[in-house]
């Protein structure tokens, strides 16, 4: 990538320079007489020092390690900084869709740019010779990822004898640095029709004549690199194939089966983000979810972690709460995300040894979020209870939260939340009823004010959880039947 980009400007730093020109180069940086540096992630080594950096600009952030983004945050704190990435990781992600990153997306392919043909396939001779023997008749050339550095050698020779015709090369990032770039610039030079190689060809290579790859075991690569992978064709206006060859005798595992299902499904131009949503889905988001998060989280759930997490960000930012996110965020969160408070002494939540996969609990969640009626609602409860067994106590509480929220929503309640011994109920639409009726409709202990109802909260929470609910629903009833 840095070479590439490095025709383009005057200065580049990779491991493909001389020592005396990244010295040159490193000597430019401290001294101010370098305005532009392109370079790998040895820029970010301690012995490299800017005059005055302005801007940084990070390309692929998915390939950085939890070390080169420490440093990063270190060059962040002065400097504006943009970052790159077709498909970025799910915890990067989550962070632009909670709003802490901004984030901003581009959908737009490049002119004539045509869709990826994917094919999901067991390996096979055949099938391997008819592809590149196809590709090499219409004038192209192919790129053969085998990801084992010990047999790579002999999977360019199984290429060879399938297509004696082929010129076959090998590429992989334990060959000597001039080596290596011989071969790159060879078979870009159109020198070789098949290059053989690990997932080095990930990034950085733009080679328009190369329309085909096949990607040998693609069931043991991620979703993010499938689709990097996969993004190495179709650089021109020309149909570009995508063959993915998983074992003949060999069951796939559940997720790697997902993983494959999802970039097959995902062939459309600029479907990166697509990619990285289902990325987010089928690994998570961390250990948000799990047990292994320390604090509480897993007691609150996804739900109200995300709130909680965009209200912070707001309020650091200084932002109303009330403001309007940025759309992405807002089309992410908005299922999950309630104009209603609900702070009840209630652990709700999917535990994991009750719905055991985690992406499964998310979708769970996000599905919850979408429940607008009771009748919703009870078939969730249902449908839970007949593919998971009976619904534990803190599902139970998940479920009867979700009919507050319905009952509030319908009721105009903005605010639930115990006060001392007390549950407090805010809704502004009690100025529009009679509240002497409301009043004599409630148990003893209940108080109605102007703006706000108190209930007492009891020991024995099914006595109190009962309360709330009907008093919701009198309160729903009269603002849509006052005379009722």
């Amino acid at each position: 990538m840095a070479a590439r980009n490095g025709s383009l400007f005057c200065l580049r730093r990779n491991r493909f320079r001389t020592k005396k020109e990244s010295n040159q180069v490193l000597s430019g940086l401290a001294a101010g007489g370098v305005d532009i540096v392109i370079g790998t992630h040895r820029l970010l080594q301690k012995d490299v020092a800017f005059k005055d950096l302005g801007l940084l600009i990070i390309d692929e952030e998915q390939r950085f390690g939890v070390g080169h983004k420490e440093r990063l945050k270190q060059l962040r704190a002065n400097v504006d900084t943009l970052t790159l990435t077709a498909t970025p990781i799910p915890r990067t992600l989550h962070m632009a869709l909670a709003n802490v990153r901004a984030m901003s997306v581009i959908e737009t392919p490049p002119e004539e740019r045509l869709p990826i043909k994917t094919t999901i396939t067991k390996d096979d001779d055949t099938l391997i010779r008819t592809v590149i023997q196809r590709e090499m008749d219409r004038g192209g050339q192919v790129y053969f990822v085998h990801n084992r550095v010990m047999g790579i050698e002999q999977m360019a020779q199984r290429v060879r004898k399938l297509v004696p015709e082929a010129r076959v090369t090998v590429g992989h990032g334990q060959m000597s640095e001039r080596k290596l770039e011989k071969v790159m610039l060879q078979f870009s030079a159109g020198d070789f029709d098949v290059l053989v190689s690990t997932t080095i060809i990930e990034s950085g290579l733009d080679i328009p004549n190369v329309n085909t790859i096949i990607i040998n075991r693609a069931d043991r690569f991620g979703l993010a690199q499938l689709y990097q992978l996969r993004g190495r064709v179709g650089r021109a206006a020309i149909q570009s194939y995508a063959y993915l060859l998983v074992p003949k005798h060999h069951q796939l595992s559940d997720v790697a089966q997902q993983r494959l299902d999802a970039i097959r499904e995902a062939a459309e131009l600029g479907a990166g983000f697509k990619i990285a949503m289902r990325d987010l889905e089928i690994r998570g988001a961390g250990d948000i979810l799990g047990a292994k998060q320390h604090g509480h989280i897993a007691a609150v759930g996804f739900d109200l972690y995300v709130r909680l997490l965009t209200q912070a960000v707001q309020q650091i930012k200084g932002q109303d709460g009330q403001e309007q996110m940025d759309e992405l965020a807002a089309a992410y969160l908005s299922p999950l995300e309630e104009d209603i408070q609900i702070n009840l002494p209630l652990p709700v939540y999917l535990p994991e040894n009750y719905v055991t996969e985690e992406h499964l609990r998310l979708k769970l969640y996000r599905r919850m979020g979408n429940l607008s009626s009771l009748e919703e609602v009870d078939t969730m409860g249902q449908e839970l209870e007949d593919r998971f067994g009976s619904l534990p106590e803190t599902v139970a509480n998940l479920l009867y939260q979700l009919k507050l929220k319905v009952l509030s929503r319908a009721a105009g309640v903005k605010y639930l939340n115990v006060e001392g011994e007390q549950i407090v109920i805010r809704a502004d639409t009690l100025e529009e009823i009679d509240r002497d009726v409301l009043q004599r409709r409630l148990e003893i202990g209940a108080k109605v004010g102007r703006r706000q109802i108190w209930l007492p909260l009891y020991k024995d929470p099914a006595i109190w959880q009962n309360e709330l609910q009907t008093t919701l629903q009198f309160l729903g009833q009269m603002i849509h039947d006052p005379g009722g």
